[in-house]
């Protein structure tokens, strides 16, 4: 099944201007890649760009909109080259806003990033990549997306969505020439982690240390790419367990991690 080389084509990382979408590019390029990468803070893309100006190239977008995002990856084609690997990033989280209680309008602000941004890009790549007969997709997921957690009505869910969509994928597109990966992680160093104030946030490592591992894994092409191996152990022996004894585990641990104050 299809690997992508630097000799193959370029890179595309959404949600790249800060935390694992910033600090994968990076390493993409380290490793001989040229690197087409998108956020909306364009300001933030060119200091990335200085940093690799003969490597890393800047297209500002936002993936919440599809026509954008139509344009988009076809330009890069046509000035950078083929997209070999996409690393679709893009990604919010709003967890004290969603512990207030069920609030539609934050469900819908999650999705329209999470779900919506991933799928919009998803269309023009998938278009482009059976063209070629060959591409890889990864999709950045989530470990919360393994189980229900305690007010994670929008990003557990939405992860939960990616989860299911990057199988059906494989599933549909791998004996076509396509592979697709999931990321699941856990807890790493970034704008959304700092913003934490509640809970405990176990083996979290920096997004440095985190991109090495998601290059890793472009590199051996496995299905998924999940770390740290003490939380994915647990997450994946969680979704093992009826629910009679998941749901209960997880409140438990839930208010556990919870800090005291």
């Amino acid at each position: 099944m299809y690997r992508a080389k630097p000799d193959d084509g370029i890179v595309f990382v959404t949600g790249a201007s800060s935390g694992i979408g910033r600090a994968t590019a990076l390493e993409l390029a380290c490793r001989g890649y040229r690197v087409a990468v998108t956020a909306r803070r364009a300001d933030a893309l060119d200091s990335l760009v200085a940093l690799r100006p003969e490597r890393i190239f800047a297209f500002p977008g936002d993936v919440t909109d599809g026509d954008t995002m139509r344009a988009l990856i076809p330009r890069i084609e046509r000035e950078i080259g083929p997209i070999a690997l996409a690393f679709l990033n893009a990604g919010v989280s709003y967890a004290m806003a969603e512990r207030r209680g069920f609030d539609a309008a934050i469900i819908a602000k999650t999705y329209s990033v999470n779900v919506d941004g991933t799928v919009n890009c998803l269309e023009p790549l998938i278009a482009a990549m059976l063209t070629r007969g060959q591409g890889q997709i990864a999709i950045n997921a989530s470990l919360a997306g393994y189980n229900g957690l305690p007010g994670s009505f929008a990003y557990g869910s939405s992860k939960a969505a990616l989860i299911h969509m990057s199988e059906s994928l494989q599933l549909t597109y791998g004996h076509r020439g396509l592979r697709f990966q999931v990321l699941c992680h856990g807890f790493v160093q970034s704008e959304m982690t700092a913003t934490e104030k509640d809970y405990n946030m176990p083996f979290m490592i920096a997004p440095e240390e985190a991109a090495q591992i998601i290059c890793k894994g472009f590199e051996r092409g496995g299905f998924e790419i999940a770390f740290p191996w003490p939380l994915v152990a647990i997450s994946k022996a969680m979704r093992m367990l009826p629910y009679a004894a998941r749901l209960p585990l997880i409140a438990l641990a839930t208010r556990q991690a919870r800090r005291k104050t």
